[in-house]
């Protein structure tokens, strides 16, 4: 019946849950239907089908195949599907030429010592896709764990000087599980699976043994750290904020690691993954982490998606503000903002409280979100808790229908305002720009488009503030008004050669205690012949005159 509230049940219990998602009868009534109707395919081929069915994608954009084969062998192991025989794969009894090659490359090398080479000329660079071959066969050869599958996104980097390799580097995805990393970052189960892909994990580094040169391990690690994130951004369509490496104690002391101020967090319980469980090893490794961004932790264990990690989801177009910085809740949070706005929907069969609703709503919009769909998406990956202090129903998040009717009978001049001064208050930044433009597609019939003057920060490009413009009126007469409920003091404000007014100045200087950058053209034919015979020798950034009140246009 209409208003009447359901209440929360648990969940039915889950067969299984994957990489953080949650499978249940639906989705494997689906994996059935599709392994009856499609019977011909292999089990590579079905994997492929099921990702473009789920839309199931990495975050730049390539299917997971090879984690949804996983999934399904995990399905088949607790007997909830039945899966098509596996295919043979007859392998090469007789190596290539190119195989060939590398292996002789691999043989035999001059040595190379100190006196060889210069540290400082050494470069290290992702290898082409014709040297893949002489990379594994090196490691293969030379590493003591072999070459092996990197799992995941992969790079691999080699070190050169004039030519000559000196140490090969590979790169893959973090690992699934490690109570110190989660302990370290703040992680919980749930944004972990989210974020785990802004971490790699330096799977081989190998220094090739006909090379004896000191420090040059932890001179081709550093150089090597600062180009990762730049190169995963090109090839993947995310960055890197947080790399790790597990060293076996055993063997190696981790010293180029120490030396390239990694930290260490400690030993491994000396377990080993084994299809959907773990098995002991015995042999315990060190753990060690660098991270590659100033706030690698705190953007990774945020309760919201930070602009570093919006860029790296299909559903974000440009992060703008990172509203993890922002206040929400207490005196002067946006939930106390927008308790003032007028709730415009009937008190029957509310579910949802307003203001939760239209915070949510403008955390979106400030993190890059330009449509329902992509505002109901966001705020889906919220953590629960943040939900459950919303007093959002049952805690999850509103539907995207739900923001779509509060959002369309909203008063959106009431709620323009409330927002522009939060913001105007919390990110307004050192500067602000005055522009006004013409609304593409504002054109109602006869009537003519609108068009709006706004304030913008330059930090991060928010609008705090707009005014609309009709046509009995210009940009000059309403940018007063826009500004008056901002607080600029200490500011500067910049402004186009239409604002070159000495009203406006003044109104800047003496009454918001602001400084200005403003053009003059030939709309002031005098200002601008008397900048030009100015003696700018006189304005030394040392001189009296910098330390003096800044003066208004028109000023002796």
């Amino acid at each position: 019946m209409p208003g009447h509230r359901r209440k929360c049940s648990s969940a039915d219990a889950l067969p299984i849950r994957f990489r953080g998602r949650d499978l249940g009868d639906a989705e494997i009534a689906e994996i059935r239907r599709l392994l009856r109707n499609h019977r011909g395919l292999s089990r590579r081929q079905f994997s492929i089908l099921l990702c473009r069915t789920w839309n199931w994608r990495r975050p730049n954009g390539d299917l997971r195949s090879r984690a949804c084969r996983d999934l399904l062998l995990r399905l088949e192991e607790r007997g909830h599907i039945k899966l098509p025989p596996a295919r043979i794969r007859v392998s090469k009894t007789k190596p290539s030429r190119h195989d060939r090659e590398d292996d002789e490359w691999a043989i035999a090398q001059p040595a190379i010592d100190a006196d060889d080479i210069r540290l400082a000329r050494v470069s290290v660079r992702p290898i082409a896709a014709q040297e893949l071959g002489r990379w594994r066969s090196a490691t293969a050869r030379f590493h003591y764990l072999g070459d092996g599958q990197i799992v995941g996104e992969t790079l691999r980097y080699v070190a050169e000087y004039a030519g000559q390799w000196l140490a090969l580097v590979g790169w893959g995805a973090a690992a699934l599980k490690s109570r110190h990393r989660e302990s370290y970052v703040g992680w919980d189960e749930k944004t972990k699976f989210e974020r785990l892909h802004l971490v790699a994990n330096n799977v081989r580094f190998l220094i090739l043994p006909w090379v004896r040169v000191p420090h040059l391990a932890s001179s081709v690690l550093s150089k090597n750290l600062r180009r990762l994130s730049a190169d995963w951004e090109a090839y993947y369509s995310h960055p890197i904020l947080l790399v790790e490496t597990f060293v076996d104690t055993e063997r190696f002391r981790g010293t180029c690691y120490r030396a390239s101020n990694w930290r260490y967090l400690g030993e491994t319980r000396g377990v080993k993954r084994k299809r959907a469980g773990f098995e002991a090893h015995g042999r315990k490794k060190a753990l060690f982490v660098y991270p590659l961004h100033p706030r690698a932790t705190e953007i990774l264990s945020a309760p919201f998606p930070s602009p570093e990690i919006l860029r790296s989801t299909s559903m974000a177009t440009t992060a703008t503000l990172d509203v993890n910085q922002l206040p929400l809740e207490g005196e002067g949070g946006l939930i106390e903002v927008l308790r003032s706005i007028t709730d415009p929907r009937k008190r029957r069969g509310i579910r949802h409280p307003f203001e939760s609703v239209l915070a949510l709503a403008v955390m979106a919009a400030l993190s890059g979100m330009r449509s329902y769909e992509s505002i109901a998406e966001w705020a889906k990956d919220c953590p629960k808790e943040l939900l459950k202090r919303f007093r959002c129903w049952c805690h999850k998040a509103p539907s995207e229908p739900t923001f779509r009717r509060v959002l369309q009978s909203t008063n959106a001049t009431e709620v323009d305002r409330a927002i522009s001064a939060w913001l105007a208050q919390n990110g307004l930044g050192d500067a602000l720009a005055i522009d006004g433009k013409t609304l593409r597609g504002s054109r109602d019939g006869e009537d003519k488009p609108l068009h709006l003057l706004s304030a913008i920060t330059h930090d991060n490009g928010i609008v705090v503030g707009q005014e609309p413009v009709d046509e009995k009126t210009n940009e000059i007469t309403r940018v007063e008004p826009l500004l008056d409920h901002l607080d600029l003091e200490g500011r500067t404000v910049t402004a186009d050669a239409l604002h070159t007014q000495k009203k406006f100045a003044d109104y800047l200087v003496s009454e918001k205690q602001a400084d200005y950058v403003l053009i003059a053209k030939d709309n002031q034919p005098t200002l601008l012949e008397d900048i030009k015979t100015l003696d700018w020798g006189s304005f030394s950034p040392s001189g009296e005159h910098a330390r003096q009140r800044p003066r208004s246009v028109g000023e002796s």
